[in-house]
């Protein structure tokens, strides 16, 4: 009984990795075609459309789809009419949260992002209301290899980008909106392929969460990156260790 228990738990993680894959996938292939209809399908001259495809091939996305989605730009299919919207909103804690949606149906997505921050006590504001409280810049994402700390350190601060942050598997670089891909070009050279280029929300400051609304936050931000139109979820929270080990336990 325990070893089909164990097996049902292996195959309900791997379906959840599937999805999780199908969902990335999908998010990447919006954006290759929203690029393609903004700046045409050369990726040589767009910029937006070279980013998406970089990123899609760090990520293994089949060659299939990347041409799929392509075409999905080049054509008048009404379903790839993709709109981009920003939600704002709060959640508990007072925590602030941004949401990147691509969609081609405004209401029904802002229904769906409204009624996501209710059920979780979070609510929804009008554009603007916690954007003030981040800034908006380039981020590259790469593996830490063996690429030493100081060296890394030495390189960006020579090429002007304004910090960075490490987790076990990698760097992420922050810098100016208007210098990220000539950046990203030379850390490409120097370090090696990036995994992930773009554009994210940066918080000022972070808001601590106490353990009776973490839970409930982790839930609101789950739910909103598992919509299906929604691209990119930032917020402000910041979470002890202790805390997240007991809500992962």
């Amino acid at each position: 009984m325990a070893g089909h228990s164990k097996f049902k738990n292996i195959m309900h993680r791997k379906g959840a990795q599937d999805k999780k894959r199908a969902k990335i996938f999908s998010r990447l292939g919006k954006e290759i075609s929203v690029a393609v209809k903004e700046g045409g399908p050369d990726s040589e001259k767009n910029i937006r459309l070279r980013s998406a495809i970089g990123s899609a091939k760090s990520l293994n996305m089949p060659k299939d789809n990347i041409e799929r989605a392509i075409k999905k730009g080049e054509g008048n299919d009404p379903d790839s009419n993709f709109e981009e919207v920003r939600y704002e909103g709060y959640g508990p804690d007072g925590i602030a949260i941004i949401v990147e949606a691509l969609t081609n149906n405004k209401n029904r997505t802002a229904a769906e992002i409204r009624s996501t921050f209710n059920k979780y006590g979070g609510n929804l504001g009008e554009t603007g209301s916690v954007s003030f409280s981040f800034k908006r810049l380039g981020s590259i994402t790469f593996n830490k290899n063996d690429i030493n700390e100081e060296e890394l350190f030495d390189f960006i601060a020579e090429n002007g980008s304004q910090d960075y942050e490490l987790n076990e598997n990698e760097y992420n670089v922050f810098c100016d909106q208007k210098i990220l891909h000539e950046l990203n070009q030379k850390i490409i050279e120097k370090f090696g392929q990036t995994n992930f280029t773009g554009l994210i929300w940066k918080s000022i400051n972070e808001i601590s969460v106490g353990k009776d609304n973490a839970d409930t936050l982790f839930k609101l931000l789950n739910m909103l990156e598992e919509n299906e139109d929604v691209q990119a979820v930032s917020s402000n929270f910041d979470v002890s260790d202790d805390i997240l080990a007991s809500l992962t336990a």
